[in-house]
């Protein structure tokens, strides 16, 4: 039976989710395999191994019981390792590389924050602070709504607009969070978001990363702010 690999941790780390129930129907109990300075959380893999919601959230749970106790280097789901011997190797093979990263992430959780713009709020504001749009608005709904050749100029002007304040808005998001992070990692583009990066925040300092989270959020109406954390540090392991 192949093996799950959940995370990776120092051997020292104090509090590891053993036996805990992991993936799988029924789930499988955790178990750490250890080399060395290091140890792999992992369980037996089941053989139809697919992202299902008990398994995601069953393997979520067990990096953030053992990430609440010390550092860890998670796995995204799916991990599979041939057996226990295979994962020892690895762990040989690559402990330098291991160990210098847990002590670059020890003490760190992720923040993954999220931005869209409120399309009223924004809307308003593009016409506030643009007086040739305004003027070409007023204009249209004096003819009745303009013609279609009208209509489509206001349109495309207007999404250029928007487009530019995305960007400005997105700096803005970086600039107000970046000083409490020790690192940022940009998430993979997604529909409807304007900015999506993650954070690597001290644990002591994750309140005041919300804070200010909060503060850009009142400061900023015409946003729409999505915050997810803390997480074991997915974003910050290679």
């Amino acid at each position: 039976m192949k093996t799950y690999v959940y995370g990776i941790a120092r051997s020292s780390h104090p509090g590891l989710p053993v036996e805990h129930q992991g993936v799988g129907d029924p789930p499988q109990p955790v178990r750490a395999v250890q080399e060395g300075e290091l140890l792999a959380l992992v369980s037996d893999a089941p053989d139809d191994i697919r992202p299902k919601r008990r398994d995601l959230l069953a393997h979520q749970a067990v990096l953030a019981e053992a990430g609440a106790a010390g550092a860890v280097l998670p796995l995204r789901f799916g991990g599979l390792s041939p057996d226990d011997a295979a994962v020892k190797s690895v762990l040989a093979e690559r402990a330098d590389h291991f160990l210098e990263r847990l002590r670059t992430l020890d003490g760190k959780v992720e923040f993954n924050v999220k931005a869209a713009h409120d399309e009223d709020a924004v809307l308003h504001q593009v016409l506030a602070e643009n007086a040739e749009l305004r003027a070409m608005s007023e204009a249209n709904r004096a003819a009745g709504g303009g013609t279609y050749e009208q209509k489509v100029e206001f349109g495309e002007r207007v999404v250029a607009v928007v487009k530019q304040y995305e960007a400005r808005d997105a700096d803005l998001l970086h600039r107000s969070l970046e000083g409490v992070a020790e690192a940022t990692s940009p998430a993979p583009e997604s529909t409807g978001w304007l900015a999506n990066v993650s954070f690597l925040v001290p644990q002591d300092r994750a309140a005041e990363f919300a804070n200010a989270v909060d503060e850009l959020s009142k400061n900023n109406p015409h946003l729409s702010v999505r915050v997810n954390g803390p997480l074991p540090p997915y974003s910050f392991v290679e």
